[in-house]
């Protein structure tokens, strides 16, 4: 077993255990019955307005994608990109180690689609990039906005936080400049990586600003069913919550998300609240996405065989004609 394997391992051992750890703190307080009750307590309206919430924020992850198979200047077809996308998000985002998950069904049908290691490689590269930039930019908005929620749970003043949110949105426009600016590529063993154009690089910042805000608004609208919450301290919940998942590597972010939420939020988050953004937002796309996988593989499988069996039938016929006579 490789040192990378082992890592890899014990990272998800860690994550899983943090996971089980905050899940039982956050609602060792709850039976199934407050929990369930909790859940039905939110009107169906709210429901809906996050299930729509989180649509779009997977039509927009699919633009991460999107622009990652633009970068390497293939025009490979919008309906097989948000395919792509969707299921490697709607499992990766579950199983947790969404890079490596997510990167293995990426590659999987990026390479059935004649790409290869290399252009594949940049493109999970370059969602990395769209992921942290939409996390920046928003960032930034609230911790200049809203920065006393950030300042009470960082344990840092808000000066620290307004500063803070002014270097993530300072960080995007270096990226924008570097966009605009820079075409030396970079090697990096063998692998040549450039700055993507500034168009790409602005559709960067605009899709990922607006799928983490839209997470923020999903979180937002299964809480407001029980208290009045504003969106900013939502969206403050929800980056706090990305930077706890991304110390922790849980999968799925499952209890970090929870127990971070729950305390930036208090008693603002019922704990139905954070139940049903766990299923709205995680389990929902994963039982399709896990499904629609497999029947993507049998297509795949089935064409393959197709194209061999017709191949083995053509060789066939040909080895029983006749020798030319010279």
């Amino acid at each position: 077993m490789s040192r990378k394997q082992i890592f890899t391992y014990v990272t998800l051992v860690i994550g899983l255990g943090a996971a089980g750890y905050l899940l039982y703190h956050t609602f060792r307080e709850y039976s199934v019955s407050d929990i369930v009750e909790s859940v039905a307590a939110i009107p169906v309206s709210n429901l809906l307005m996050a299930l729509l919430f989180a649509f779009g924020s997977y039509v927009c992850l699919s633009g991460f994608d999107w622009a990652g198979v633009r970068y390497v200047k293939n025009d490979l077809a919008y309906p097989k990109i948000g395919l792509a996308s969707f299921i490697a998000l709607s499992i990766g985002q579950s199983v947790g180690l969404s890079g490596l998950s997510s990167g293995a069904l990426r590659y999987r049908y990026y390479a059935h689609w004649g790409m290869n290691t290399e252009d594949v490689a940049k493109i999970v590269l370059l969602s990395g990039v769209t992921v942290g930039i939409g996390m920046a930019v928003l960032s930034g908005i609230v911790m200049v906005i809203n920065p006393s929620d950030a300042a009470s749970v960082l344990r840092l003043s808000e000066a620290a936080v307004i500063g803070i949110g002014v270097a993530c949105l300072l960080a995007t426009a270096g990226y924008l400049a570097l966009a605009a600016f820079v075409r030396a590529p970079l090697k990096i063993r063998g692998w040549t990586f450039e700055m993507p154009t500034l168009k790409i690089a602005i559709a960067q910042v605009v899709i990922g600003t607006i799928n983490f805000a839209l997470v923020s608004a999903c979180l937002r609208e299964v809480m407001a069913a029980s208290a009045d919450v504003s969106y900013l301290k939502a969206a403050t919940a929800f980056v706090l919550a990305n930077l706890a998942i991304i110390i922790t590597h849980a999968p799925g972010g499952l209890g970090v998300m929870e127990a971070t939420v729950r305390h930036v939020m208090g008693d603002q988050a019922s704990i139905g609240s954070l139940v049903a953004f766990r299923v709205i937002y995680f389990f929902i796309p994963f039982f399709i996405g896990l499904p629609l996988a497999l029947i993507v593989e049998a297509v795949f499988r089935a064409r393959k065989s197709r194209s061999g069996h017709g191949s083995s039938i053509d060789s066939h016929a040909m080895a029983k004609q006749p020798a030319a006579v010279g």
